[in-house]
């Protein structure tokens, strides 16, 4: 089937909140059954979050449950959901096996269809330690993808990342430059980091680049462990927070229109107006002089 381009037209998006576990088969149905909740409201794009299949932080236990995509029950399973409701369906992403002792972080975006068009292989590794004891190593666990992506949906172009990106601003202008109306960031972000920090980090992409932010979330406490912030947000291209989720499993709906991607980049044309620069660092010679003024 051949899906036209509809950039005029708006569309319903859902965001799938889950709390997934340590077994895959049982995270994946829970999280069908809310893709399925969401199409019988209306919805023509459904994101679900970043690891959707499997939240483990042990490396060998992961190793021993994730399979390589070709051969993936989730992802068969994922898509053929995609199929039987006709509609978009991005997975945040799924820990997938890429080498005998190596997983990707590896986003799928699916078409109507049930083919997969798009995958995504988050850049970066989240490998941080957090006051209160808190520590993480994704490099630990995955092997960082090295390609930015954008792909066409039917409404415009969608540009694809993973939770951490989010803290790197010069992906999403590459991806808004390479033509993107909407950007991606399914996560799991901590609830230590999420409090402090990712309302204002989603809203300042959607603002620095006029697209509109699709955020699906982790959200609680997981049987890792690890406890994540929840609260799936749609944020429009003005910075408005659109549509929220809270912090248990569920979904959100909004309504897209992309004539408001237009809009605001009207309004602040800044897209249009970055220029090249050269860093200059100061010379030795600066330096010094720098020193002998101090000194004075």
């Amino acid at each position: 089937m051949t899906f036209q381009l509809r950039e005029n037209s708006t569309f319903r998006v859902a965001l799938v909140q889950l709390q997934s576990g340590r077994r895959p088969s049982a995270n994946i149905d829970a999280a069908i059954k809310l893709i399925g909740k969401a199409k019988e409201r209306g919805a023509h794009y459904v994101q679900t979050p970043e690891m959707t299949n499997l939240m483990e932080s042990d490396r060998a236990r992961l190793l021993e449950l994730v399979a390589p995509e070709e051969s993936d029950p989730g992802l068969a399973a994922l898509r053929d959901t995609a199929r039987r409701h006709r509609l978009w369906l991005h997975i945040g992403s799924l820990a997938v096996k890429v080498g005998p002792d190596l997983a990707a972080n590896r986003t799928f975006l699916i078409d109507p269809d049930g083919e997969v068009v798009a995958t995504y292989d988050k850049i970066h590794m989240f490998d941080v330690d957090l006051p209160g004891g808190e520590s993480y190593r994704e490099s630990r666990m995955f092997q960082p993808g090295d390609r930015a992506v954008v792909a066409d949906l039917p409404w415009g172009r969608l540009g694809l990342s993973i939770c951490y990106d989010l803290r790197f601003p010069a992906l999403y202008r590459a991806l808004a430059e390479a033509g993107s109306s909407f950007l991606a960031i399914p996560a799991a972000f901590t609830r230590q980091t999420g409090e402090a920090h990712w309302h204002v980090l989603m809203r300042a992409r959607a603002i620095e680049n006029g697209c509109y932010i699709f955020a699906a979330a982790q959200g609680g406490l997981h049987e890792s462990g690890r406890e994540t912030f929840g609260r799936s947000l749609v944020v429009d291209p003005w910075g408005v927070v659109i549509a929220e989720h809270g912090t248990q499993p569920g979904f959100v709906m909004a309504e897209i229109d992309p004539a408001a991607v237009t809009a605001a980049r009207s309004r602040i044309p800044s897209l249009q107006h970055g220029r090249r620069f050269e860093l200059v660092e100061p010379t030795a010679a600066a330096v010094r002089l720098h020193a002998l003024h101090e000194a004075k």
